[in-house]
Parts: structure tokens; sequence; C-alpha cells
């Protein structure tokens, strides 16, 4: 089955289509056909999910699959949240891993307090109009570190500790990050969902 990818990220890409695998599942990206970017002017994960899962399914009459994922720290309200990936350009600053993790280190200068979760939702529709998107989310639970640690993964990894694992999640390898981030969490559900309703597999 094919399904487009809501999203431009080369390295989500290959995360999502690792996990979604086991059901023969390809991935094309929006960019790849020409599709542009959706808006997101939503305040939480699923809304912003589901806008750009149709978006994507009405540009190119195939079945899409949209992820929107990011950083809730609990001393900053849940920010970044949904503005995750435009953190520091909503600062003035650069939209780029690097800026966006200057300007959280900066935010949490002096706070003892440093717990945060990654989020992550995702939804598949078979259509623009399906009355009956699959929705799942994943929560990976951690806390903030004072200075970026390996070289692995994107965006804000390299400062997000996991302590039942004892390394940052730019400390793991691909396949343990798939078996434990909050992408992997979501789309073990959706999977679930997609043989249950879809009867996929």
């Amino acid at each position: 089955m094919r399904l487009v990818l809501a999203s431009n990220n080369a390295k989500k890409l290959v995360e999502l289509q690792g996990l979604f695998a086991p059901l023969g599942i390809e991935l094309v990206t929006q960019g790849s056909l020409g599709i542009a970017e959706a808006d997101e002017p939503f305040d939480t994960f699923a809304e912003n999910a589901l806008a750009k899962a149709r978006h994507a399914a009405l540009a190119s009459g195939l079945p899409a699959l949209a992820d929107d994922s990011g950083l809730s720290v609990d001393a900053l309200g849940g920010a970044p949240g949904v503005r995750s990936a435009r953190y520091a350009l909503d600062a003035g600053g650069e939209k780029t891993d690097a800026a966006n993790n200057e300007r959280l280190l900066r935010e949490l200068a002096g706070c003892e307090d440093r717990a945060a979760r990654f989020v992550c939702a995702l939804v598949a529709v078979r259509s623009a109009t399906d009355p009956e998107p699959l929705v799942a989310m994943g929560r990976w639970s951690g806390r903030i570190l004072s200075a970026p640690r390996g070289e692995g993964g994107f965006g804000y990894d390299p400062l997000m500790f996991i302590p039942s694992l004892c390394r940052t999640v730019a400390e793991l390898g691909a396949s343990e990050k798939n078996i434990h981030s909050h992408r992997a969490l979501a789309a073990g559900e959706l999977l679930r969902q997609m043989r249950e309703v879809w009867k996929l597999g």
C-alpha cells in the first residue's frame, strides 16, 4: 500500500518507513509529488496532524499519513509544543535544530524542574474526506540536560536524557530509538488500528 507522508523531513521519512514496514506500506513524501506543506494553525499535535493528512490526501488522491510531534517541557507550560520546529524562529532566531536547542537552554537556565516529554501524533486517512481518521498518540518522558550529548537523531535529541536508558536520544542507535521513541509508540498503536479498521496485514 502506498501512502503519502505529509512531511519533507528525510530523517522522519526513514524513521517512519522502518516503523511501518511490517504492513508492507511504502511512504512517499509529499514534496516528491509536488505538494506544498499544509498550514499548521492549531494548538494541538493531533489537530495539526489531521490537517496535514487531509491536505496531502486531497492534493495526491492517495491515502495519507501525517506526523505532528515535538517537545513538551513542564517548566515551560508545555512549550515549545507544536512550535517545536520554529521555537527559535518565534524569538527572532533561525529555524534550525541548533538555534532551537540554544533557546531551550536559555529558557531553562537556573530551572531545577527539567522534566519533559517527546509527543507524537500520527494520523492516517484513506481520503481527504475520510470520516474515520486513525489517530494515535505516543509520549516519551525524560529530562532536559544543560548541554547537548550525542551525535545521532535530530531536533532536541541531544538534550533529551532518558533515565531508563541512561543516555540521551542522540546517543541511541536508530534501531534502539525505533523501539522506545514517542514515534515508535504512536506507530505501534496506528499499526494496530490499520490492521483492525483498514484490514491491512
